[in-house]
C-alpha cells in the first residue's frame, strides 16, 4: 500500500509492544517454520499476501494478513487440504490433505548469489525504471515506474523475487540502490532538499 492515497496518516502508538495478542506472536513462529523447511519462499508468501481480498486485507491487520498467506501457500503446497481449516475450527471432521512429497530441500541460506555476468549499470550511471505492470509478483514500487534516478550503490546479484515467487527459480539478478529526486516522483510541490533510494533489480532498470 506504500504511496498509495486516501489511507491518512500512520498513527503512530507510543511504547508500541512487539506483539498486541498472543496468536500474533505463533504466527510469526509458524511463518519461520514454513519458509525455513521449504515449503514456500519469502516471496511466494509476500504473493500470498497480494492475493488476499481488498477488503480482508484491510480489515485483518498485519499479522491477520500473514496467518492468511500462511494458510494459502499450505494450501498450495498440499499441506493443508482445501476448506481443512474452516472444518477444523467449526469441529468437523478435516477433508485429508494430499500427502507432501519427500525428501523437500532445505532453502540455500540466504539471498545472494554469484553471477559470471558483471553488471550493467555503475555508481552515477542515470537510468530509469520500467513503465512495467506484471500480473503476478515484484518488488519494483508502482511509484517509481518509468522515472528517472541515479544509480547509488551496486550490490551483488540476489535471488529474483519475481521468479522464485512462481516456482520459476531463482534467475539471480544484480541490485541496486537508485537515488530519485522528490520533484520527479511527486512533482514541483514535493518535499525539497531531500531524496528517496530505492533498492531494484537489475531487469526492473534500462540505461539513458
Amino acid at each position: 500500500m506504500g504511496g498509495m492515497h486516501g489511507f491518512g496518516p500512520v498513527a503512530v502508538e507510543a511504547d508500541e509492544p512487539v506483539f498486541h495478542a498472543p496468536w500474533q506472536r505463533r504466527v510469526l513462529g509458524m511463518v519461520y517454520q514454513v519458509v525455513g523447511f521449504g515449503w514456500a519462499n519469502i516471496d511466494a508468501f509476500r504473493h500470498g499476501i497480494e492475493r488476499i481480498d481488498p477488503v480482508r486485507y484491510l480489515q485483518a491487520g498485519y499479522y491477520g494478513r500473514w496467518l492468511a498467506s500462511l494458510e494459502t501457500v499450505l494450501r498450495e503446497a498440499g499441506v493443508l487440504a482445501p476448506g481443512e481449516v474452516d472444518a477444523r475450527l467449526a469441529g468437523r471432521p478435516a477433508p485429508p490433505a494430499s500427502v507432501p512429497r519427500d525428501g523437500l530441500p532445505h532453502p540455500t541460506a540466504g539471498f545472494v548469489r554469484a553471477l559470471d555476468a558483471t553488471p550493467r549499470y555503475v555508481s552515477g550511471q542515470t537510468v530509469r525504471t520500467r513503465n512495467a505492470n506484471p500480473a503476478g509478483h515484484t518488488r519494483l514500487p508502482c511509484y517509481v515506474r518509468g522515472k528517472r534516478g541515479v544509480v547509488h550503490r551496486v550490490h551483488p546479484a540476489f535471488v529474483f523475487p519475481d521468479t522464485n515467487a512462481h516456482g520459476a527459480g531463482e534467475q539471480p539478478q544484480y541490485l541496486y540502490t537508485v537515488r530519485f529526486e522528490p520533484a520527479e516522483l511527486w512533482g514541483p510541490d514535493a518535499e525539497a532538499g531531500s531524496a528517496l533510494h530505492v533498492d531494484l533489480f537489475e531487469p526492473y532498470l534500462e540505461g539513458l
